[in-house]
């Protein structure tokens, strides 16, 4: 028996390896698919913007003679609006696709699930539609896009199976929870940051703070020097996926495979002073002041950022998406339309010839072969000078942002100002259309237009000496913090974009600044548009004064509940008529127990199963005491005797466990309902006490009604057929309908007993727990459901996610006070 008891731990703990292996495995397989797709969007995008450029460039230097500059912008045109076309009908395949996919990942790493929002169709439709977006000329990134790309990557890769291709689907039975979907997801979207920055801590920290709901985010700050070792395989995922990408690019762009110089899709280059000149300084004390100050100023942009695009949302929510799909299309068309017509005046009407012969600070390489240097225009101006506003607009967005970084003394105040406006309204204007698209690109680039022209005022009307680059740097920070309202992992990810450690304190301050600024104000960008669609997302924590409020306040009352024993056609009722996930299970306390037992088998197995359920005192205390006198010290067997004395004869005990169970608790008052479940009920019969005895998921007991899962009213529920875990998830995760199934095959007389099945011990709380207690439990736990028991055993409400959120608990508050 103990050889035997050893070889079975023995084969646990192989198995456990073994299944930790396959995921080490799994993660590794996501990162260099992530930077695979990475390496895909980058090459195209980067030969469709060159073809673009190459041809509209060479027809404005030959019209500037000529003068046919309208032919030069019907080319434009021409482009663009293609290139946007295709985009907008990949959105109407799939309309998950549209926008960056960050808010939609945020509120399935919450707890939400958005449908279709990680299937293969809306993978290829992102992936696809974000290269014809930003080739396009539209200003969006496609950094936003890649964390959804990865995430999709992520949960789609460890389940070999696709609705979308319904052949591809492999016997493969690991990782068939939720819990692990989740983690894969959060993963691929680290792998996705990753990928699109060059920076896989930064894409972990993104994980963590963006995505996952079950991490203190205060404690964040006190272990960021362990992140590494809490979450390494987050961390491997993205490192894999940088690796990946850095490998393939440098390879491509170099013909040099293995040099790694290209470890991202955007990389700002290096900063540093040019060689020989001692009085250079990145930054110092002194512009910590100016940078508190431009944190400030992004803060306020950022807001007004967001103020703007929520009305334009909300405007897109009443007006366009109520019509007729094309209507999408046209918008995105028109967006096109007006970005490439206000693109070629400003270049040819409002941009200034600047000499040549000012030095560049050091020679950059872009993420091409080319350059820096190479990216400047010299439309309609002498072959020593370039036109400074066509060189930030007839560029792509990572060749003007190197532009804004390392060229020095190029771009006139007007010049800047001039293009901040633009890009400021063009890009809040475009973020929500119906295209795949990113925000991070925009908000760095318009910000760092915000910089560069704070660093020419300091320049050439205070004379100080700076380095243009850090500012720069400093304003793409303040204006991007200020939009999205990130911290921890936004510092990391620009630390490793710059490959500059000597940035993370001005970076860190001018990001918090920012986002504390912006607060005063309003949310972040992606919480305002997660607010916009109605998801209930849990926030980090609630506030002070919702402890008012304890548990009974804000459950929800009316109870949908199922029998350990019910009958088929109450099942098939049960969950054709509601839309609920989880169901309690529960036995009612009647009176008059031992008249329903005759006669009346369904109900007799409901009344035994809740007596063998139910632990009493006295049987609790018997049951120890048998136990004790197996042991050798005569004085345990002297206190059992005593204990034993006292609660003899048993039938005493009996009469408590009798008294426990017939007896009637009143319902709470502040429970009653507005209007009655049915109008035949009496308020006894809505609330009669009911004992909690566990939770079952509806995909729990569709599951059952599809493998006839049943026993007949003239037999016992041992003949009822048992399921293994791997046939109850075979279907995971898409188990099928209750209203696409047909069940005329199942005897509707006939009696599931859900007890098997069924969570016995899941996580409850009283009735007057604080409102505080309960949502650390339901985000830290990852609960969906959490029941309200009582503290004889009586379920008296259930609490979901709509219970927590913070409009519910705010009106919920303000009926309180209405009360007192």
């Amino acid at each position: 028996k103990q050889s035997h008891t050893f070889y079975s731990g023995k084969q646990i703990f192989c198995k456990a390896r073994k299944y930790e292996a396959i995921r080490w495995m799994m993660m590794f397989a996501i990162g260099v698919t992530v930077g695979l797709v990475g390496l895909f969007v980058d090459f195209f995008v980067h030969l469709f913007t060159k073809i673009k450029f190459t041809v509209v460039g060479d027809s404005v230097e030959k019209c500037s003679d000529k003068g046919c500059l309208p032919l030069s912008l019907l080319e434009l045109l021409a482009f663009n609006m293609t290139f946007i076309f295709i985009a907008s009908v990949l959105v109407l395949i799939e309309p998950v696709a549209a926008g960056s996919g960050i808010p939609e990942i945020k509120s399935y790493l919450n707890g939400v699930k958005i449908p279709g929002i990680v299937r293969l169709r809306t993978f290829l439709c992102k992936a696809a539609g974000v290269l014809f977006s930003v080739a396009g000329g539209l200003f969006v990134g496609k950094e936003g896009p890649m964390i959804h790309s990865g995430a999709i990557v992520g949960a789609g890769l460890p389940q070999f199976e696709s609705i979308t291709f319904k052949r591809i689907k492999f016997d493969f039975p690991y990782f068939r929870s939720d819990r692990d979907k989740r983690d894969f997801v959060s993963a691929g979207a680290a792998a996705g940051v990753a990928a699109a920055f060059g920076a896989p801590i930064g894409g972990m920290l993104f994980s963590l703070e963006e995505g996952s709901s079950f991490w203190n985010q205060a404690l964040t700050w006190k272990v960021v020097r362990h992140l590494s070792q809490l979450t390494p395989k987050r961390l491997f995922c993205s490192m894999s996926a940088t690796f990946t990408l850095n490998f393939f690019r440098s390879g491509i762009n170099f013909s040099k495979w293995g040099s790694f110089q290209l470890p991202g899709l955007l990389n700002f280059g290096e900063f540093k002073c040019p060689d020989g000149d001692t009085n250079c300084h990145l930054w110092t004390a002194v512009d910590l002041a100016f940078f508190v100050l431009m944190g400030v100023v992004g803060g306020l942009l950022g807001a007004l950022f967001n103020c703007m695009n929520r009305k334009l949302a909300k405007y897109r929510i009443r007006h366009i998406h109520p019509k007729a799909k094309f209507i999408r299309v046209l918008e995105s068309l028109l967006v096109s339309m007006v970005t490439t017509v206000v693109i070629f005046a400003a270049s040819i009407l409002l941009g200034e010839c600047r000499d040549l012969s000012s030095p560049t600070t050091h020679n950059t390489t872009l993420s091409g072969s080319e350059d820096i240097n190479s990216t400047i225009r010299r439309f309609f101006c002498t072959n020593k000078t370039y036109n400074d506003m066509a060189t930030l607009f007839f560029n792509p967005q990572e060749a003007a942002i190197h532009q804004l970084f390392h060229q020095d003394g190029t771009f006139s105040p007007m010049t800047l100002s001039v293009f901040f406006l633009l890009y400021f309204l063009l890009a809040c204007w475009t973020y929500g259309v119906s295209v795949p698209s990113g925000l991070f690109v925009p908000s760095l680039l318009c910000g760092a237009a915000f910089g560069r022209l704070v660093s020419n005022i300091l320049k050439v009307k205070l004379g100080m000496d700076i380095y243009s680059g850090t500012f720069a740097l400093i304003g793409a920070a303040a204006f991007l913090g200020g939009v999205v309202r990130m911290t921890i992992s936004l510092t990391v990810i620009l630390i490793e974009s710059t490959n500059e450690i000597t940035y993370g304190l001005p970076i860190m301050i001018t990001l918090m600044v920012a986002k504390w600024t912006g607060d005063f104000f309003n949310k972040g960008i992606y919480d305002i548009h997660i607010q916009l669609r109605g998801v209930p997302l849990l926030e980090w924590e609630t506030e002070i004064e919702m402890d008012k409020l304890t548990a009974s306040d804000i459950m929800e009352p009316n109870l949908t509940y199922v029998y350990p024993h019910t009958r088929v056609q109450s099942l098939v009722s049960i969950l054709r008529t509601t839309v609920y996930h989880a169901f309690p299970v529960v036995t009612e306390n009647r009176q008059n127990e031992q008249d329903f037992m005759k006669g009346n088998i369904l109900v007799s197995n409901n009344i035994h199963f809740k007596k063998s359920s139910v632990m009493s005192r006295a049987g609790e205390q018997r049951r120890r005491c048998q136990s004790m006198k197996s042991y050798p010290s005569s004085e345990l067997r002297n206190v059992c005797d005593e204990q034993n004395a006292a609660v003899e004869p048993a039938e005493e005990g009996e009469d408590l466990l009798q008294q426990m169970l017939e007896r009637r608790y009143a319902p709470y008052p502040n429970l009653y309902p507005d209007q009655s479940p049915s109008e035949e009920w009496t308020m006894e019969e809505r609330f009669r006490p009911l004992t909690f005895h566990g939770l079952i998921l509806r995909s729990q007991l569709v599951n059952l009604l599809i493998r006839g899962v049943c026993y007949a009213e003239n037999q016992s529920s041992a003949t009822q057929p048992r399921l293994s875990y791997a046939e109850m998830t075979e279907d995971y995760p898409r188990y099928p309908d209750i209203h696409d199934l047909d069940l005329t095959l199942l005897n509707p007389r006939m009696i599931v007993d859900v007890t098997p099945y069924m969570n016995s011990c899941p996580y409850t709380v009283s009735p007057n727990t604080r409102i505080s207690q309960v949502f650390n439990l339901f985000r830290t736990m990852g609960l969906r459901h959490l029941p309200v028991v009582n503290a004889v055993g009586e379920i008296v409400g259930i609490i979901t996610r709509h219970n927590l959120t913070q409009e519910f608990l705010v009106a919920k508050l303000r009926q309180h006070y209405i009360t007192i």
